[in-house]
């Protein structure tokens, strides 16, 4: 698999340009802004209190609306969006709610508005730095299973890249785990020695970080 940065993949995919984005699960708001610097018009839609003060914390950028929500329930008029980007996002929604979920973005989508899913693979030096934290393996092929089963949509493509992962420490890392779900803080804490040890065992040095392979599959499916 080729080596590509995650930001780089998805412009490459869709030219957003002009086009309505809305990002679910859209975290502290990076993809939202860096979309919008592409020329898009941005609704991030996030659930977590700890993001959205990130997201609203960070400088402003023409374009993006970042509200609360979850994926189960949009906060969008129907046919009102372009594209939906469920960006690493969609195997945080909880197993139950996957389905309903994507109901949502063919309800939000235009017809022939794009849906676009990025997920990481359950694999990698990234994968095993947290699987000892969260073991994601089977969320993420339920995550999966969710998406062939979706209704209204045809696939258009599939494809898989290795994105570099780069902390500049551990501490920098436990706070990006830690953000996406906070319920990891407890076995952090716990396993602390133990996964500053493995840290150090899967790191790569880059520049002034470490960095760390991660795969991922992209999913584009076309609104029906």
């Amino acid at each position: 698999m080729n080596h590509r940065r995650n930001t780089d993949v998805i412009v490459e995919t869709i030219n957003v340009a002009g086009l309505r984005v809305i990002d679910v699960g859209c975290g502290d708001g990076y993809l939202s802004r860096h979309l919008a610097r592409h020329g898009a018009r941005v609704l991030g839609v996030e659930v977590s209190a700890r993001q959205l003060a990130k997201a609203r914390a960070a400088e402003a950028v023409d374009g993006v609306t970042i509200v609360e929500g979850v994926a189960q329930h949009l906060p969008a008029e129907d046919a009102s969006a372009d594209v939906v980007v469920f960006f690493n996002s969609l195997h945080h929604v909880p197993v139950d709610g996957q389905g309903q979920a994507l109901t949502e973005a063919a309800r939000v989508l235009k017809a022939g508005g794009l849906l676009y899913v990025s997920e990481p693979v359950a694999e990698g030096p990234f994968f095993a730095l947290c699987r000892p934290v969260d073991d994601e393996t089977e969320v993420r092929a339920q995550a999966y299973a969710a998406l062939q089963a979706a209704a209204g949509f045809v696939s258009e493509r599939e494809f898989t890249y290795i994105h570099t992962v780069r902390h500049r420490d551990f501490d920098s890392f436990r706070e990006r785990i830690v953000s996406a779900n906070t319920e990891r803080e407890a076995i952090l804490a716990a396993k602390d020695s133990s996964l500053r040890q493995l840290f150090q065992q899967l790191a790569t040095p880059c520049d002034d970080a470490w960095c760390f392979d991660q795969p991922m599959r992209v999913n584009l499916l076309r609104r029906q």
